[in-house]
């Protein structure tokens, strides 16, 4: 056509000069600029045939300089005429691409390289000018045009800074800043534009951008790596030899080879493993298969040049002729599992997998063991695998990558070293990759965890020795730069821990590993982070070389262990890390420095602890009065390193009878001793001496006692609390002074303060605990003390100036009243006065309650602010002041509660006014709670609870008041905080008190509805606290029990009224979200380590998991008693509650899923009714048998099936009276039975124990008979299968017994369960009959032997496919001790073999009729039918005419539309979308090979299409010249791919001259032909899938190309 157009130019006239100048005038149009195009290649053509040039140069040279140039360079807006709707940039392009094609063909026009040097030279420096700047097209489309006329010789320098420029430009395209996205666009523009046309060029050109590519300067970094790649592909057939060439040497000029360069590798390697665009890491793939095939075809060995530091490993690349077979499959394989990556679907991945095993099989020479192919590339695919957004998959690559090692060894390499401690332990980092396998228990631990100890022990035992320490000393580096959650870091200390001992770490190790320490503090799950902490001392004593590290380095890094949490004494961590020290004591390294005390003399532990003492006791030279107190730090590392010592010893004795151990305590603490006995004598001793001593003391009595077991035979605490007692008078004495004679007087004296008071706590429980005497020195010291602090608070109320100096001393005064107060009420041994009210309990009941201490004044401006910064303000202080008053009253409450009025008018002269007044005071403490910060509201709580039930009756609103201010405070904190628990139990048992609970349902009033109201907030709030609930249920249930055996009759009376707190007890039990399941599953998994882990017997198990919520709840009623008429009352209410629940839920939703909210609940509430049965008589039966019978005969899980089954035969084996009821459900209409009838079948199968205590069974029998045999010929495969195992139970029975009656139904029975048993090749039929045989509920499960907790709990759910949440082990009863049951309780286990089997195949479901034997087919309701869309049919087609006039004979429309297949493979898609393109009016169909078309599985596909349609053959090499060719006509070419600028489908306008790229099924369109793409679209999906089929896509397209262009032709008609 456009041949012909110019021909017709030409005839017009042979003036070339006026045509051209003609067409230069007027708007520059696409069409004008187009029609100019294929003129001057007319001319071009005309003039390489050898025609007569005359002025066609000077015509061309005009052209070019007054046209096309200034056309291109002003360009910016939009063309002129452009009407075509669409958008903005599209005629533009056209325009551009037109006039760049005529720009080359008068260059070449021209008679000489001066005007393509020329416009070369202003081209560059336009590109330059405006660079980084958005409107670059023009100067690429000059350059594009021009390069290749350029001569590679003289033209070489400009070439070179043409290319130089082009790479700048394509290199910066990902650049950070507001230009990014413009300076992505000119990047792809030159990419695609220009490199190709300078890749022509070759010489200068090329070398230059390859220099800049691999220079060594050349920023790197994961954003580079996409435009590298974008370069690379563009230029990848000049940048690879070309085959056929080698053989000669001038056939082409030798230009780089990228194969032999390492940096071009590593590039390729970075997109392939780290770019998170799919487009970039196409790219990647693109140049290795490319490097692939040219090796191949070229046959010659190559390889690249390794780095100096890349040692003398394997190339990245090399290729050898003789192995080309193997290193083509090698490489096959590679990119297969790369491109499959892509997909990120697991279940498309996973089959690939094994090919990567076999790519390391390859990838070891089988000789010498060393690498053959470098293992970065087997890492590249383990990174895209972390990277994947896809969790299963990265998982997936996690654990493949631990397996490594279990099935082959591979030989040492910096990059594995490298990968583990990068990428692979960033992946690690991710809490959900630790999740059980699907079918794994609870607690059973971390799959993953285990391959991950497995790995490292393997991998360090095969590291050389001399890269093993800086290896471990990485990885544990690595595990202190970020912020690692409590499941991760648990495993790769654990992982740590196991791996041999060796001497690897020195002391850089060790402060690493104290890092590693302070990470895991952060976490709030104690368990795990107390684990983390055994495994990490375990690595230290593992792994730490002791030559290298000193004692006092081991000591510091001890001190990062929490000993409440990981390092008790007396736990087995404890003992090993003893051990250790033991075999280590002489190998530590000696300080370099020597100190006047010697602790650099011996490597002893001995001398060493011995001089820590002396050091620690020792006043330090700086000291001066009223300082602060000391840190903790040192005293509790003095006090662990003398416990260890001794410990130590005591080990050798039992080796050998060396020196006993009180020698070696006394010799550690007589400095110690020596000074807390001149502390009552000596009163110019120095301050801060006196309180390390006693800090010493303090942390040496707790760190001393044993966890876990019992400290009387401790022979170590024994001496060190008689060694305490002989100082106890001079330190009691010392106390005394201090607190009593006005010494403390500054605010930080009330640190001191505190201090003594816990030190004299301490020594009041010694001497309890050894035996109480009255003339011990404690005793003489607790009087004087309680009367000096009074007589200091009366002083203090005299009305004196409040000096700093008075206030402290009234704090400290109050503190000790406190003190003082608190131990009495703990040991009544210590009683002083008698009951009688004494000035004492006078001064106390008197006390201004709440009272705010007035802030002093300061007479010495510093004395105060100096040291505010020790405590948190003088508000910290009033509220310890508040709090002490608190304690001191609730101790007077607790002695004279029997003297609480209740109500005030009773009491007219008040001797103890706060307890004889307790309206007020009940007032008082609701101020109190508006004051006091929440850690200190616990003595309010304990006096509220103490008057409020003295006061619901006559002061109702005051205690619901208090209520309410209470539960304010509990909810506003957080259940990570310490004092949310302590709180949260004072709370429950003030509110929940059994006085106040049952005051309170016999009033009926406001408080009754409050206490309900806080009971369900309770519960709401254990939804996201975990142990709330049980807070609750616990008390309440012990407060209603007097004894194991029995409960109390008033106490459950009152229960009554609160069942409902019992009935959400039974059915508690929260849905976890998947992160808090598997914090569970982990700290189930550390408890069952037992007494291996020390955090197990440190860490106190709270029994704060949702299960010991129906735990306590199943075993309170295991007490209750059902012949106790207030027992059995409560009990039938609460079933009778449980069953309206299960009706409730069953209500909520008629169909529910397997392990849902609906099903757990339905679950709990049944396992509960099984719980209580044994306690109903029959008349209670009787209210209720038809509720249980009717929950038969809804759609039930099996569960649920098998416990009302369950309950149903108990129910007739205890009271046969019910059976008329029971054979009433059998006369249901069919349409209401349904398959539910196969619950009353089952039953029937137990017709053995239902019958055991009926003496006449015939009636029974023949009754069961009768309805069992109608069931048997049910059109329902299901319901006859129920019924003939019925049917087989019963008739063994029958025949036991030798019933006469029933010889006339033999024959019928025996040839029925003949038939049934002797089944031939029925399908599945006689598997399903064998399966519910098997099944335990019919051949296993005794209803009265298995009648337990154990089958009702866990042996059941865990049969009955159960989720494990629902499944609670009889070990947990067991643990749980608050609710005792009596020791002749028997019925925890089961006694058959149930506990023993497997969950089988066969399960019970309500599936109603259509279990594939429902075999109504139903009626044809329509029927397809077949459109000819053509206006005439013919029938008889000449079907040698050309197609388009064959199309126009049957009126057929042709559209613009053109589709290129050339790059699909199968005859199938081809086939489709021949006929899909025919369908639709496409205008040619381009395919690889026009062969395709005699394929049968294409002609099936394609019925005729293609006798309708044009096919043209391109082959996929020459794709890029065609799509070229097609841009110069004025397509625009569209790619269906996945890109990063990709546009919606459903937003896309297409242009009427549209051509339509199609990929390839597996690798979709290459990446040298992305570059040629105008616009990519891509089909918007909602689903999981990736990809739609490539003939599915194209369909897609095409009907959308057609929708908008039918639409388009209707508006222009209309």
């Amino acid at each position: 056509m456009e041949w012909v157009l110019a021909e017709a130019l030409l005839s017009q006239s042979r003036d070339p000069r006026v045509l051209l100048g003609a067409l230069c005038r007027g708007e520059a149009s696409a069409e004008r600029v187009e029609t100019l195009r294929f003129l001057l290649q007319r001319l071009e053509d005309e003039a390489a045939r050898g025609g007569d040039a005359g002025a066609l140069p000077e015509a061309a040279r005009e052209v070019a300089a007054g046209y096309l140039v200034p056309l291109l360079r002003g360009l910016r807006g939009r063309p002129a005429g452009c009407s075509e709707p669409g958008p903005p940039g599209r005629q533009r392009r056209r325009v551009l691409r037109a006039a760049g094609a005529a720009l080359r063909s008068c260059a070449r026009l021209a008679g000489g390289p001066q005007l393509a040097a020329a416009l070369a030279e202003e081209a560059l420096r336009d590109l330059l000018a405006v660079w980084p700047a958005s409107s670059l097209e023009g100067a690429v489309e000059v350059l594009a045009a021009v390069g290749p006329c350029l001569r590679p010789c003289e033209d070489g320098p400009l070439l070179q800074r043409v290319a130089e420029a082009a790479l700048a430009v394509a290199l910066g395209g990902h650049g950070d800043g507001d230009e990014a996205g413009p300076a992505e666009d000119a990047a792809a523009l030159v990419a695609g534009r220009l490199l190709p046309a300078l890749g022509q060029c070759g010489g200068a050109a090329l070398r230059a951008v390859w220099g800049g590519l691999v220079a060594p300067g050349m920023p790197s970094g994961p954003g580079r790596v996409g435009p590298k790649l974008l370069v690379l592909s563009a230029l990848a057939e000049k940048l690879l030899p070309e085959p056929g060439t080698d053989g000669d040497p001038g056939a082409r000029e030798a230009g780089p080879d990228a194969r032999c360069c390492g940096r071009f590798w590593r590039t390729v390697q970075a997109g392939l493993g780290r770019a998170e665009d799919a487009l970039t890491r196409k790219r990647a793939r693109y140049l290795l298969q490319r490097a692939v095939e040219v090796s191949a075809e070229l046959g010659a060995d190559c390889a690249c040049a390794c780095a100096p530091q890349e040692g003398n490993g394997p190339s990245l690349f090399w290729w050898s002729d003789k192995k080309k077979d193997e290193l083509l499959k090698f490489w096959e394989n590679y990119i297969l599992i790369m491109e499959t990556l892509e997909g990120n679907q697991i279940h498309v991945i996973k089959p690939v997998l094994p090919k990567l095993n076999s790519l390391f099989e390859c990838a070891v020479s089988e000789g010498n063991g060393c690498w053959l192919f470098h293992p970065s590339w087997h890492m590249c695919i383990y990174k895209r695998m972390f990277e994947s957004e896809n969790k299963i998959l990265t998982k997936e690559g996690v654990i493949h990558f631990l397996e490594l090692y279990e099935t082959k060894v591979l030989p040492f390499s910096p990059e594995l070293s490298e990968f583990i401690i990068g990428p692979l332990m960033d992946a690690l980092s991710e809490s959900s990759l630790y999740s059980r396998s699907p079918g794994q228990l609870i607690g059973s631990g971390s799959p993953l965890g285990l391959k991950l100890q497995k790995f490292l022990v393997t991998f360090i035992s095969l590291l050389p020795e001399e890269i093993k320490s800086s290896f471990l000393l990485r990885f544990i580096q690595k595990m202190t730069s970020r912020h690692w959650c409590a499941i991760p870091i648990l495993f790769l200390s654990k992982a740590l821990a196991s791996v041999p001992r060796c001497k690897a770490l020195g002391i850089e190790g060790l402060l690493a590993l104290r890092d590693v320490l302070q990470c895991t503090m952060i976490t709030h799950q104690i368990l795990l982070r107390g684990a983390a902490q055994c495994y990490l001392l375990q690595t230290a004593m593992n792994l730490v070389d002791v030559e290298k590290v000193s004692l006092s380095d081991i000591s510091t890094f001890l001190m990062s262990l929490r000993q409440e949490e990981s390092l008790g004494r007396g736990t087995s961590l404890w003992t090993e890390l003893c051990d250790w020290l033991r075999v280590n004591e002489g190998c530590f390294r000696r300080l370099s420095t020597c100190s006047s005390t010697g602790l650099s003399e011996t490597a002893s532990l001995n001398a060493y602890v011995r001089n820590l003492v002396q050091e620690y006791v020792k006043s330090p030279a700086w000291e001066r009065e009223n300082c602060f107190m000391p840190d903790w730090f040192e005293a509790r590392l003095v006090a662990m390193m003398v416990l260890l010592a001794v410990d130590v010893e005591g080990m050798k004795i039992q080796y050998s009878e060396k020196r006993r151990t009180q020698n070696v305590l006394r010799i550690f603490l007589d400095p110690l001793l020596d000074a807390l006995m001149k502390f009552g004598t000596n009163a110019y001793m120095p301050l801060l001496k006196t309180d390390r001593c006693l800090q010493l003391l303090l942390k040496l009595l707790h760190t001393c006692l044993l966890k876990g077991s019992s400290t009387q035979d401790d022979e170590v605490c024994t001496l060190l609390q008689n060694f305490v007692m002989s100082t106890t008078e001079s330190i009691s004495e010392f106390i005394l002074r201090r607190l009593t004679m006005n010494e403390l007087s500054s605010v930080s004296d009330l640190d001191r303060c505190h201090l003594y008071l816990m030190v004299l706590t301490e020594l009041i429980n010694l001497h309890v605990k050894v035996g109480w005497k009255r003339g011990n020195p404690i005793w003489r010291v607790i009087s004087p003390l309680k009367n000096a602090s009074i007589r200091h608070l009366q002083e203090m109320d005299s009305g004196q100036e409040p000096t700093l100096g008075r206030q402290v001393q009234r704090v400290v005064s109050m503190a000790a009243l406190a003190m003082v107060c608190e131990a009495i009420d703990q040991k009544p041994e210590l009683q002083l006065d008698s009951l009688d009210a004494g000035p004492t309990e006078r001064f106390l009941s008197s006390l201004q309650l709440n009272q705010t201490l007035q802030k002093p004044h300061t007479e010495e401006p510093s004395s105060f602010f100096e040291e505010s910064s020790s405590s948190q303000g003088w508000g910290k202080i009033v509220a310890q002041y508040i709090h002490d008053q608190w304690v001191c009253l609730s101790f007077l409450l607790k002695k004279y509660h029997t003297l609480i009025p209740p109500s005030e008018g009773e009491v007219l002269e008040p001797v103890l006014p706060a307890v004889q007044m307790p309206i007020r005071t009940l007032q008082s403490a609701l101020e109190a709670l508006t004051v006091l910060p929440s850690d200190q509201v616990l003595p309010v709580f304990q006096c509220m609870k103490i008057l409020v039930p003295k006061l619901l009756t006559s002061s109702e609103s005051l205690c619901v008041e208090s209520f309410d201010m209470a539960w304010k405070i509990i909810s506003s904190l957080s259940n990570t905080q310490l004092i949310f628990w302590s709180n949260l139990k004072a709370f429950v048992q003030f509110v929940f008190d059994t006085k106040v609970l049952t005051i309170a349902a016999k009033i009926k009033g406001q408080a009754y509805f409050k206490i309900k109201e806080i009971m369900y907030k309770i519960i709401e709030m254990s939804a996201l606290k975990t142990g709330v609930f049980n807070t609750l249920i616990s008390y309440c249930c012990q407060s209603w029990i007097v004894s194991p055996s029995n409960v109390s009759q008033e106490s459950l009376s009152s229960a009554k009224n609160y069942s409902e707190l019992v009935l959400e007890a039974c059915i508690f039990g929260t849905v976890f979200r998947r992160d808090q399941r598997l914090i569970q599953d982990v700290q189930t998994f550390v408890e069952n380590l037992g007494r291996d882990c020390a955090a197990n017997v440190v860490i106190e198990n709270t029994k704060r998991e949702d299960h010991y919520v129906r735990i306590c709840a199943v075993k309170f009623l295991c007490l209750l008693d059902g012949s106790n008429m207030s027992h059995k009352l409560f009990m039938e209410d609460l079933a009778i509650k449980l069953l309206d629940k299960d009706e409730v839920v069953s209500k909520s939703r008629t169909r529910y899923y397997v392990n849902s909210q609906q099903h757990r609940v339905k679950n709990r509430i049944w396992q509960t009714l099984l719980v209580l049965f044994p306690r109903f008589d029959q008349n209670f039966l009787n209210r209720i048998i038809d509720k249980i019978f009717q929950a038969g005969f809804i759609n039930n899980q099996a569960s649920i099936k098998y416990f009302i089954e369950w309950i149903i035969i108990l129910i007739l084996h205890k009271f046969p009276q019910f059976l008329p009821k029971f054979w009433d459900c059998f006369s249901y209409g069919e349409e209401n039975l349904k398959t539910s009838i196969c619950t009353f079948l089952s039953v029937l199968s137990h017709l053995d124990i239902i019958t055991q205590n009926i003496p006449e069974k015939k009636l029974i029998l023949k009754q069961a008979l009768i309805i069992v045999l109608q069931w048997c010929f049910n059109h329902n495969f299901s319901i006859r299968l129920y019924a003939l195992v019925a049917l087989k139970k019963i008739w063994n029975m029958c025949k036991t017994m030798h019933v006469e009656e029933f010889d006339a139904l033999t024959s019928v029975i025996e040839s029925s369960l003949n038939q049934v048993e002797n089944m031939h090749g029925a399908g599945n039929a006689k598997k399903n009959w064998q399966r519910i045989q098997e099944h335990f509920f019919f051949a296993t499960f005794h209803p009265l032997k298995d009648y337990c907790l154990e089958t009702i709990f866990y042996i059941l759910p865990r049969l009955s496919g159960l989720v494990e949440d629902e499944w609670i082990a009889i070990g947990k009863f067991t643990s749980f001790t608050d609710i005792p049951l009596d020791a002749g309780f028997q019925w925890y286990l089961s006694s058959t073999q149930l506990c023993e089997l497997e969950p089988g195949d066969w399960a019970q479901q309500d599936r109603g009729f259509n279990s594939g034997e429902a075999d109504d087919q139903s009626e044809w309701t329509d029927v397809q039918k077949k459109i000819i869309p053509w206006k005439n049919n013919v029938p008889d087609l000449d079907l040698e005419l050309a197609f388009q006039d064959r199309a126009a004979k049957l009126g057929k429309s042709i559209s613009r539309l053109i589709v290129v297949a050339s790059l699909i493979d199968k005859p199938t898609n081809l086939g489709g979308l021949c006929r899909t393109c025919e369908v639709f009016g496409a205008l040619v169909l381009v395919v690889g090979s026009l062969h395709c078309v005699k394929d049968k599985q294409f002609q099936h596909l394609s019925v005729s299409a293609e006798q309708w349609l044009p096919l043209v053959e391109v082959k996929p090499p020459q794709l890029i010249d065609y799509l070229q060719q097609k841009k110069a006509e004025g397509y625009t070419i569209i790619g269906v791919e996945q890109t990063a600028k990709s546009l919606d489908l459903t937003q896309y306008c297409f242009p009427e001259k549209s051509l339509l790229l199609l990929g390839n099924e597996r690798e979709g369109i290459p990446a040298n032909l992305i570059q040629q793409l105008d616009v990519c679209v891509e089909i918007p999906q909602q689903g999981i899938i990736r990809s739609l089929n490539v003939h599915v896509s194209g369909a897609l397209l095409i009907w959308e190309y057609t929708r908008q262009q039918l639409l388009k032709h209707g508006d222009t008609e209309s």
